[in-house]
């Protein structure tokens, strides 16, 4: 389920920015980014580049973009924030989001053709300075078939800064300890 992303005003402060956004993540270093520890839904060539995890700021990685940096700690209940990058050729297959609680934002930075995302039983590309909001506890899938590199923002911000909050169910927990190793990349995130 997609929602219109003029529904959220922090959307607006995203679009407008998304050239600042693009030219600090241009000025990374591949080093920066780690791959996603869940290589089984993913073919290859995910990787991620985290500001903040669960609240928590991963304080270098929010030194090396100030200006983005800014703009996702101004979204009203924001969680979690980064860059995922797919390279050309990757699939992520099906898979479900941790919590009702949350909604996603993806705000595309660097968007080639024939990249796209699947929720539930609508599929929608990605565009340059536009964000896509989505309930990421429906069934989703992104695949990037181009020869170039796709990156977006991606923030999860809680529904209860906008909408009713949703209780955590007991088959929602977040292992909130394994996701923060992941995003502030530390050395080991199994368990």
């Amino acid at each position: 389920m997609f929602f219109l992303a003029n529904e959220f005003e922090f959307t607006t402060a995203l679009e407008a920015n998304w050239l600042t956004v693009r030219k600090e993540l241009e000025q990374l270093q591949p080093q920066n980014f780690i791959d996603w520890p869940e290589k089984n839904i993913y073919n290859q060539g995910w990787e991620v580049f985290g500001f903040y995890a669960f609240g928590q700021k991963i304080a270098e990685n929010c030194r090396l973009c100030p200006e983005t940096t800014k703009l996702v700690e101004g979204i009203p209940g924001m969680l979690t924030a980064g860059f995922s990058s797919l390279a050309p050729g990757t699939y992520i297959g099906p898979y479900f989001g941790a919590t009702q609680a949350v909604l996603r934002c993806h705000l595309g930075v660097m968007v080639p053709d024939s990249c796209a995302i699947r929720v539930d039983k609508e599929t929608r590309s990605w565009q340059e300075g536009k964000c896509l909001i989505f309930d990421d506890t429906l069934e989703h899938e992104a695949w990037n078939k181009s020869d170039k590199t796709r990156i977006i923002l991606l923030i999860d911000f809680t529904k209860s800064a906008f909408t009713i909050n949703e209780a955590l169910t007991s088959n929602q927990q977040i292992d909130e300890e394994y996701w923060l190793k992941i995003l502030l990349q530390t050395e080991s995130a199994s368990k």
